[in-house]
């Protein structure tokens, strides 16, 4: 058996992680450009416009609730580790919070890895446990998310169940009906479906032997040990009120900022809850949300009757307030981390 060195399989690691990065911010990049593209010459000089004509002091607002929400995220994350022994102040925990986040702006996931290995170097909790709870917070926050989609589906089905019904549905419908795409897709499925069993049948001893899998036991044996501390929790009524309040300052974030301009600020809260809900999904696929954030808010807000113009101008402002003080605040906390001692007494 040739063994790979742990150097070699570390810059393996670093290049995919980098061409991801690229990959990502190429995405993101294209996706500026075409929004862009589309513009007439007057409604790029109404952008322009809008960026001088809006009142910024909600943006002050927006910064100040994002770091409140992150404190509570500090919170939160220090309720996992009492089951299991360890008290991370709330100093380093946040500190770990914010760099994780200014980490991911420069590699998607690279947050998650960052944040845990501060809480060992600083705090002395194992990687692997504070790991699992990062999984878990992850899958809680997906949770509050999905309940936010269907709140916002049940409440502004007007406007955007007109929307699907317009350009969204009858796409599907047409093709679904369709007899020929009808027996391609399940012919196709299940020739997929016994391929794939049959490889994994084949190669199960290479599988349960790759380094790919052997990653992906361990998260699920952190996320277990996050579940484990998740059901042993002192203060659950605490947990949920900090995941709750969470994601009611991430849409107070996004909100506040309508009052920038005269035309969003007589919007309901609605509209508000639709822009998170649909701005938060262009955050997961491209790096903080970079040229696909500011464009679905666009096309969120003109579905209830904002101009193209003033709604890019709006998605620009809160998507550079939100990044801002991510960067801000990762980068003070990060320079802050290097004064700190750490446990083992060196600096």
């Amino acid at each position: 058996m040739t063994i790979i060195p742990a150097e070699e399989i570390s810059k393996n690691n670093r290049a995919v992680t980098f061409i991801k990065f690229i990959l990502f911010l190429g995405l993101g990049i294209f996706i500026i450009w075409l929004s862009l593209r589309g513009l007439t010459p007057q409604e790029r000089s109404q952008i322009l416009y809008s960026f001088r004509i809006a009142n910024y002091s909600w943006v002050i607002l927006t910064i100040v609730l994002g770091i409140l929400s992150h404190i509570l995220r500090s919170l939160r994350w220090m309720l996992f580790f009492e089951p299991m022994g360890y008290k991370p102040s709330l100093k380093n925990t946040f500190f770990a919070v914010m760099v994780g986040y200014f980490a991911n702006l420069a590699f998607p996931r690279l947050g998650e890895v960052t944040r845990c290995g501060i809480l060992a170097r600083y705090e002395n909790i194992p990687f692997n446990k504070s790991f699992g709870t990062v999984i878990t917070e992850r899958a809680i926050d997906m949770i509050v998310f999905i309940l936010l989609f269907v709140l916002m589906i049940v409440t502004q089905a007007g406007t955007i169940g007109h929307y699907l019904n317009t350009y969204i549905y009858p796409k599907l419908a047409e093709k679904f009906q369709n007899p020929i795409f009808n027996k391609l897709f399940i012919v196709s499925a299940v020739a997929f479906a016994l391929i794939l069993l049959s490889l994994l049948f084949l190669m199960r001893k290479k599988i349960a032997a790759s380094g790919f899998f052997l990653k992906i036991k361990r998260l699920i044996l952190g996320f277990w040990e996050g579940l484990k501390s998740l059901s042993q929790m002192k203060k659950p009524g605490l947990f949920i009120f900090y995941s709750l309040a969470i994601w009611v300052l991430y849409f107070l974030m996004l909100y506040v900022c309508f009052f920038c301009f005269a035309e969003t600020s007589l919007l309901t809260p609605g509209a508000g809850l639709s822009s998170l809900v649909l701005g938060s999904v262009g955050i997961m696929v491209t790096p903080g949300g970079i040229g696909l954030y500011p464009a679905i808010i666009q096309e969120t807000l003109s579905l209830y009757g904002i101009l193209r113009p003033t709604g890019m101008a709006l998605g620009w402002i809160a998507w550079t307030a939100q990044t801002g003080m991510i960067l801000l605040v990762g980068g003070i906390s990060l320079i802050l981390l290097s004064f700190n001692k750490q446990t083992n007494g060196k600096s």
